[in-house]
């Protein structure tokens, strides 16, 4: 997970996981470089080795993802599906 955080701290990464309440799968354009998001966030002693906090950029909002439920992430925008 160290290659997907220090990208998420370079650029733009969609996320592909799978939501716990639903099971839905969700496709989620997300960041942690603050020259992209500019949205501030104060979250403390936030620390879990099993949760990846990131800003999703789709919902301009910051969202927790469980490691164990990301399918995939590549680098970039969603890919237009065909």
């Amino acid at each position: 997970m160290k290659d997907l955080i220090d990208a998420l701290r370079k650029d733009i990464v969609t996320v592909v996981f799978e939501k716990i309440d639903t099971g839905e799968i969700r496709i989620m354009p997300c960041t942690l470089n603050n020259d992209i998001h500019k949205q501030k966030i104060t979250i403390g002693n936030y620390t879990s080795p099993d949760v990846i906090l990131m800003f999703a950029l789709d919902k301009q909002a910051w969202r927790d993802v469980r490691i164990n439920t990301i399918k995939e992430w590549y680098i970039g925008m969603p890919k237009e599906e065909k």
